[in-house]
This record gives structure tokens, C-alpha cells and sequence, in this order.
């Protein structure tokens, strides 16, 4: 059974909506970390599932918008505050969430916890007059609380592509009242984005990657079709080259020589949860792949990669100058 953007859903070793793995039957994700971390490991946690790529869809009850003056936002979702922040509204975020790690600016937010374990009274003692959340916010029972409590929803779904984003910027930004400032970043998204497609070149065959997610010890898994990491290869020019499922699942060895990467690629926070890149070709069969024999090991951060913000175009050209798809 499948979520409503192409993921897995919970349960049996699947993944959540925003692509990462999901609760149940040894799977671990941001939302299963025990209480009392350290902020190093929460960081950690927090970015294992970033918002992915964004395009606004409202719940039913939003009000008109109000001036910028007046609001007090929640954000939740790391590519929702990185939108904000970049369309000005950094005074009026009174509260974020565990993901929301970026500009530095947001790490310095009250947080109100993670985007899928939200707790009303958390919320609400902020006294937000307008919250804008992922997908992944919920519980669905919590998120309908801060509906009767009167507080404006704005929610933002998974779209896995630029379009998505830019949409995703309009609907914020007039959520706001900030359309002007939102015009303009669309225009300059617009523009870089047709920067990183002219320098793309056609490389046949594709380079084939595979995307590793690893920030659980014990815990390794590698992203199939339908997810932001498939979307983000594609969009650089390469290839997933895990094919025939969607979501995440687990590694094995025997689907790792099958794929036979050309690149492995990553994130900080999973080559750190796992003790560096040597941990991480130990894994089972990775070594032994054309991408592991030869070390080509690509690491970035998780936000970055997968936040679906304003970063997404910066992040494809990165991805392409190292996957040699572009000029």
C-alpha cells in the first residue's frame, strides 16, 4: 500500500510520506529518537527526513492573508522555513520544527518537536496566527486541534520537482502577504534554474546512482522510485539505480551488486551515524559495487539535498558537475 505521494506507508519496513523510512518492524526514523539527546544526535535525527520537494496545497479552512506586521508563524518543514526566511519573514517565525536547521537563523527558534509528532498544547503556547506545515506534520488529530483552536493552516505537499517548488513559493507568499516578495523569488529561482539546464550535457548511458539513507545505526536503507532522492538524480542526469519498487527499503548485498552504481551518494548525517565513509563500504555488498571500488562517494548535507527549499537548484548543478552531466 502506497502513500498518497507514491510512498510506502507506515508499517512492515516501509517508508513515510516524505520518503524516509517509517515506523514499524525494526525501521527507525527522526520521529523514534529517544528522549535526552544530545543536540549532535538530534541534529541528526531531525535531518533524516527533511520536507521534501513542495508544492502548496491549503487545508479547507485558510483565511485571507494578513499584513506581515501582524503574524506570529509556526513553520514546519525544513524547505517551508528556508521559503520563508528567503521571502523575509525571519521576524515573524515564532517557532519551528526539528528539521527547520536552516539558514543558521532558524536553528535559533523555539522548536515545537518533530514535524510528524507534534503536540497541540506545544504549539499553541506559542500563540501562532498562522502555522505552515509539510506533509509529514501531524498527528492528524493534532493538526485538526490547531484547526479549532482557530489557528490559520497553510500545508504544503511533496511535489518532487522544480514546478512544485515555485508553486509552493506563490502559495507561501501569499499566505504571508508578501506576493511581491515571492514573485521575485520566483523570477530569481526561475532564472537559476535556467542556468543549471543550459550547462546540462546528455551522457548515455546515464550514470547510475544509488542513494544510501543511514541515520540509524543498523538501520540502512536505499531509496527506490517516487522519492525526493530519485527526483533529485533524475533532475542531474543520472539514473536511480534502484528501479521496480518505490519508497525506501533495506540494503542487501545482493541488490546492491544488481545495481551496480556508478555513484554512491549520501548524507553527512549518515556517514556520521554510521563512523565515516570506510563504515559505510562496509555495508552489505556497497564495497564491491563499480561505485565503491572506485570510491566515488558523494556526501552533502540532508537538507540540502532533500529539503526541497529554495537550495534545490544549487543542489542539482552540485549533483551534476559530480555526476558529469554538465559543463
Amino acid at each position: 500500500m502506497s502513500g498518497p505521494d507514491g510512498a510506502p506507508a507506515r508499517g512492515r519496513g516501509m517508508s513515510g510520506p516524505d520518503g524516509a523510512p517509517a515506523r514499524g518492524r525494526g525501521m527507525s526514523g527522526p520521529d523514534d529518537a529517544p528522549a535526552g539527546l544530545s543536540r549532535r544526535r538530534l541534529l541528526r535525527w531531525a535531518a533524516a527526513t527533511p520536507a521534501l520537494l513542495l508544492a502548496g496545497v491549503a487545508f479547507p479552512k485558510v483565511t485571507g492573508p494578513k499584513p506581515a506586521g501582524e503574524l506570529r508563524i509556526v513553520s514546519i518543514g525544513g524547505g517551508v522555513t528556508e521559503i520563508l526566511f528567503r521571502l523575509g519573514a525571519g521576524p515573524q517565525i515564532v517557532g519551528t520544527d526539528t528539521t527547520s536547521l536552516y539558514p543558521e537563523a532558524a536553528q535559533a527558534t523555539p522548536k515545537v518537536g518533530y514535524a510528524r509528532s507534534l503536540s497541540a498544547e506545544g504549539v499553541l503556547a506559542l500563540r501562532p496566527t498562522l502555522l505552515i506545515a509539510s506533509a509529514a506534520a501531524g498527528p492528524p488529530a493534532v493538526v485538526a486541534q490547531l484547526r479549532q483552536a482557530g489557528v490559520t493552516l497553510v500545508q504544503a505537499d511533496p511535489a518532487h520537482s522544480v514546478e512544485g517548488l515555485l508553486e509552493n513559493v506563490r502559495r507561501i507568499a501569499a499566505a504571508i502577504g508578501r506576493p511581491e516578495a515571492g514573485a521575485a523569488l520566483v523570477a530569481e529561482l526561475e532564472t537559476e534554474w535556467r542556468s543549471v539546464q543550459a550547462a546540462m550535457r546528455v551522457q548515455a548511458p546515464a550514470p547510475r546512482v544509488l542513494f544510501v539513507l543511514s541515520h540509524v545505526p543498523g538501520n540502512v536503507q536505499v531509496a527506490g522510485e517516487e522519492t525526493a532522492a530519485d527526483a533529485l538524480i533524475r533532475l542531474a542526469g543520472g539514473r536511480n539505480a534502484m528501479q521496480g519498487f518505490r519508497g525506501f527499503r533495506p540494503l542487501s548485498a545482493e541488490a546492491a551488486l544488481s545495481a551496480a552504481p556508478d555513484f554512491l551518494l549520501t548524507t553527512r548525517q549518515g556517514i556520521e551515524a554510521l563512523g565515516g565513509e570506510r563504515q559505510l563500504l562496509a555495508q552489505p555488498g556497497l564495497g564491491l559495487t563499480p561505485a565503491g571500488r572506485a570510491g566515488r562517494v558523494l556526501v552533502h548535507d540532508a537538507l540540502f539535498l532533500l529539503g526541497g527549499g529554495p537550495r534545490l537548484p544549487r543542489a542539482v548543478a552540485e549533483l551534476a558537475r559530480q555526476f558529469g552531466t554538465s559543463a
